[in-house]
């Protein structure tokens, strides 16, 4: 199953301490090694992106930094894994990195299992209709 982890902070962004880099580099690093990890990094400020919303029927684009964030995401990765409870494990050994380097930094890692075809919640396409359904 392939797992995209989340990594959210409601704290101001500053980066990660050169410990933490070491740190996440390392098990990045294995976890590509093992076939694991598919992709990962890091997200630049909210100064630098941008929002496009539909509102009431209206297209809007809305540039950073976004005066309601109240909390940012501040990276991601993408793991193909066994199953979930092997997605919290690593899961949690990455934010034990955060525990062990950056004392003081609260945030979440959220992870959310990708829509696969034939698993069960997943959101499928009818190829007739071009609408996606609910499997």
């Amino acid at each position: 199953m392939r797992f995209m982890y989340i990594v959210t902070s409601s704290q101001p962004m500053k980066g990660p301490s050169p410990a933490l880099m070491e740190a996440m580099q390392k098990i990045s690093e294995r976890e590509i090694r093992a076939g694991r990890m598919i992709d990962n990094g890091g997200l630049m400020p909210l100064a630098t992106g941008a929002r496009v919303r539909i509102v009431d029927g209206e297209l809007s684009v809305i540039d950073g930094p976004f005066i309601e964030a109240k909390e940012v995401v501040g990276g991601y990765a993408i793991f193909e894994l066994r199953d979930k409870a092997e997605a919290l494990a690593m899961a949690k050994e990455f934010m034990q990195l955060h525990l062990d380097h950056m004392p003081g930094w609260d945030g979440t890692c959220e992870l959310r299992a990708f829509a696969t075809p034939g698993v069960d919640g997943a959101c499928e396409v009818d190829a007739r209709s071009g609408v996606a359904a609910h499997a």
